[in-house]
């Protein structure tokens, strides 16, 4: 008896292919890899710069909280300020010529924070991680809006998975080189200014990507152009679902990214290179899961797979929790050792619980990027994702404003459960969307 049905294989084979293809494609190959080398540069600057300050410059705990707040505010707010500016001019003019112009400006940014690293000018340093967020703000809806003008129907879902898992698994190495490179502050500037002039030459290779003859007018007033970006938006049953639901999603991210560090080094009792362990299965996992949505949806932009992933991802958040209410128990006074903690014996069930968080959410989130930039005309593409980026933006400030006042209240651990308990609100959100799309 044959093991499997040919059809179903054939049909697999012909799945992988749809992906693998695009990475061979000049349509969808330069975009990959300028987004893949922004990402990495964007994770290595931001990660070296806190590095050099918390461990050359501050001493003081309290110092080294407030410019890491800081910085992730910097980077955070032009998403609120500028998103609707970046979606009408990516709308309005050829997206390729767009990316030339950002790639171009990220050198001149690295530029900037790399003087700020010699100068050891945590002020100057500040100031390039914001035009960082300025550079991600216009960046953005450019990336997923390009989708759909250079890619078929049928590969919208792959090329959005492979834009996902390249973003994460870029996100990992510059965390990592980072890492690496932290005794020598200076090498890392050198590099994030190399692989700026890497991402402006491979952004040169997008083919060109002209607005669509249809033209909305431009708005130049940002507090009412952001009002009316997201409102125009929501009034569409389907992007109102979507966008919720990936707000949702990135709202869990933020209380998770929030607990993680103090959750490594006081419930764990592991040092900062157990930390960096959990930033690189996270990555590896969310990655896993935006190619495993593809073959799961044949292709087929879909949300019937989102309720049961983010139920999935609520499970693997409460075991993660009850791991770590285990280990708590038994941990030692002085901090861990990374070799010391991957022999410990419950070492293994915790990083399947992480690595299930992970898959399971890029699982849950990928399908619904998608769902912007296939739901509306190519003329507002860009402007949808930019709606989105304002939404999240917020949805990310309430996340780590929960995560702040839960524990101001000493609620520590616990917050895992609250995130538990988010995830089946997100599955909700995504029974609703599929009952409107699918």
């Amino acid at each position: 008896m044959p093991i499997a049905n040919p059809d179903n294989h054939r049909r697999g084979l012909r799945l992988i292919q749809n992906v693998t293809h695009l990475l061979r494609a000049r349509r969808f190959l330069p975009l990959f890899t300028t987004q893949f080398l922004g990402a990495f540069n964007d994770s290595l600057f931001k990660q070296a710069v806190v590095l050099f300050v918390t461990y050359q410059l501050l001493k003081d705990p309290t110092k080294e909280f407030l410019f890491s707040g800081i910085a992730q505010a910097l980077f955070i707010v032009p998403f609120f300020l500028f998103s609707a500016v970046a979606g009408q001019l990516a709308d309005d003019h050829d997206k390729a010529r767009l990316i030339r112009i950002v790639k171009f400006c990220e050198i001149g940014i690295m530029l900037v924070g790399s003087v700020g690293i010699f100068l050891a000018s945590k002020t100057v340093m500040l100031a390039a991680v914001g035009l960082m967020g300025i550079h991600s703000t216009f960046f953005g809806p450019i990336k997923y809006a390009i989708l759909p003008q250079h890619l078929q129907k049928d590969e919208v879902l792959g090329g959005t998975g492979l834009v996902e898992a390249g973003t994460y698994i870029a996100i990992l190495g510059g965390t990592v080189l980072a890492g690496i490179l932290a005794p020598s502050p200076a090498t890392a500037a050198a590099v994030t200014i190399a692989i700026a002039i890497l991402g402006f030459y491979a952004g040169r290779q997008v083919p060109p990507a002209p607005p669509a003859a249809e033209r909305i007018p431009f708005d130049h007033n940002i507090i009412r152009a952001s009002i009316a970006l997201v409102s125009g938006t929501m009034h569409i049953r389907r992007l109102f679902l979507a966008i919720l639901s990936i707000s949702f999603f990135w709202t869990i991210g933020a209380v998770l990214i929030y607990i993680f560090p103090p959750l490594v080094k006081n419930v764990l009792g592991a040092d900062a290179r157990v930390a960096t362990l959990f930033t690189g299965i996270l990555s590896i996992g969310i990655a896993i899961g935006s190619i495993a949505i593809n073959r799961l949806l044949k292709s087929q932009v879909s949300a019937r797979f989102a309720p049961a992933s983010v139920i999935a991802m609520g499970g693997f958040v409460l075991l993660f929790y009850f791991v770590c209410l285990a280990w708590s128990k038994h941990s030692e006074a002085q901090l861990t050792t990374l070799g010391n903690f991957l022999v410990h014996p419950m070492a293994g069930l915790l990083i399947v619980a992480l690595l299930g968080v992970a898959i399971t959410g890029g699982m849950f989130v990928v399908p619904l990027y998608a769902f912007l930039t296939t739901t509306v005309p190519k003329s507002e593409t860009a402007r949808t994702v930019a709606a989105n980026n304002i939404v999240n933006s917020g949805a990310m400030v309430i996340g780590l404003g929960l995560g702040i006042a839960l524990s101001t209240f000493g609620v520590g651990l616990g917050q895992l459960l609250v995130v538990a308990a988010m995830c089946l609100i997100s599955a909700w959100l995504g029974w609703k969307l599929h009952l409107a799309c699918d």
